[in-house]
């Protein structure tokens, strides 16, 4: 009976938002439109009687969605990825709508502005958003203080990358400046549940890469020595080839990194997914959503059958609904994130999936979430 009227009141606010809100939405500027958003979302947070009522109006829980992942408990595997809150305006708001998580950033040592308008477009033919943020973000100093004496409902984590500056010109300066960030971050004490270390922007001015082992065992072997008080999670590419990635990873699991989150955007604007024409309309910056799907998936895929139980994987790219989700989770994936899904799904799209996963697990007759994870 739950969710049956839990499914009424998604389709309710999907309709509305799919005829009514979406088609105003996308007529304006899309960063104009995620900077409004993320101002109505602060404020909704701020007091419990607008939590309650999103809440009443996003949100569902059930229990066989609950998992303990890295001593941590998730409510659903849904998360927030990095990219959206990236001034960690969001987090009590986050927890109301559905998500079981949230990643904040990514942030880095200093502040930067962003890069060259545009910084965000739309692409729905492509089911994908033009993104070249660039890492825009308050500086780690910044928004750690705006965040003290903040205690959150979900998991939250801290995505830390380097500073977005031509000025870092060589692979020792560029770690320094990560390393100074987790420094901050550890010292403000503020209760996140886990780091994430985003080694795969593609819109950044440096030409420091971390690609190659070598240049990946200086920065983890940087990093960990500080012994970091949680769980370090590495925001992956999905441009590289398998033998590549498989070389990261075992440098990976030589430092003892708790888990991978497979992965970034699509730099190929020659992939098939993408529309041409909205491709052309932009001279800069790289796709997230649907054209992501297929490489992150491949990458899922590969890094569970290779590395099995020695590390977590948290599958983001092409979450549209719960069909996507879970074809992540039996890839292999323990949780999964997401950003341009609920852009353009809407914010009840939350729901939709944890009610939609609900099913499909009752339907191959799993009683948790976890019994799923690598089945495919």
């Amino acid at each position: 009976m739950k969710d049956t009227l839990i499914s009424v009141r998604n389709r309710a606010l999907r309709t509305v938002y799919k005829w009514i809100l979406k088609p105003i939405l996308f007529q304006f500027d899309a960063e104009l439109i995620h900077d409004s958003f993320i101002k109505i979302g602060q404020t909704i947070g701020k007091s419990v009687i607008t939590r309650k009522i999103s809440s009443f109006f996003c949100n569902y829980k059930e229990s066989s969605l609950e998992q303990n992942i890295a001593s941590l408990n998730f409510v659903n595997p849904l998360g927030l990825a990095a990219g959206f809150d990236y001034e960690g305006r969001l987090t009590e708001t986050m927890p109301e709508i559905g998500f079981g998580f949230e990643t904040i950033g990514t942030i880095t040592n200093y502040p930067y502005g962003g890069n060259i308008k545009p910084r965000l477009g739309r692409l729905p033919k492509s089911r994908s958003l033009l993104v070249n943020k660039g890492f825009k973000n308050l500086g780690i100093h910044k928004t750690l203080e705006n965040l003290v004496g903040k205690k959150f409902k979900i998991p939250v984590g801290l995505s830390i990358g380097v500073t977005n500056t031509s000025s870092l010109s060589n692979q020792k300066e560029a770690i320094l400046d990560i390393v100074n960030a987790f420094k901050v971050a550890e010292n403000y004490k503020i209760p996140f549940s886990y780091y994430e270390l985003n080694i795969s922007c593609p819109n950044l001015q440096t030409s420091v890469e971390f690609y190659s082992a070598t240049n990946l065992e200086e920065l983890l072997s940087a990093v960990t020595k500080n012994k970091l008080s949680k769980p370090l999670f590495i925001k992956m590419p999905i441009d590289k080839t398998d033998t590549e990635v498989l070389e990261m990873l075992e440098v990976i699991l030589k430092y003892g990194v708790t888990g991978v989150i497979f992965g970034n955007l699509q730099k190929n604007k020659q992939d098939p997914t993408l529309d041409p024409k909205e491709v052309a309309l932009f001279s800069k910056g790289n796709f997230s959503g649907k054209p992501t799907e297929k490489r992150s998936n491949e990458l899922i895929s590969l890094t569970y059958k290779t590395c099995g139980g020695k590390i977590i994987i948290i599958g983001c790219g092409g979450v549209f609904n719960a069909d996507d989700a879970y074809k992540k989770i039996k890839l292999g994936a323990s949780l999964v994130q997401l950003i341009t899904g609920m852009i353009f799904e809407g914010p009840q799209v939350i729901s939709d999936i944890n009610l939609g996963l609900v099913k499909l697990l009752k339907k191959d007759s799993y009683k948790n979430i976890s019994e799923a994870i690598g089945k495919d």
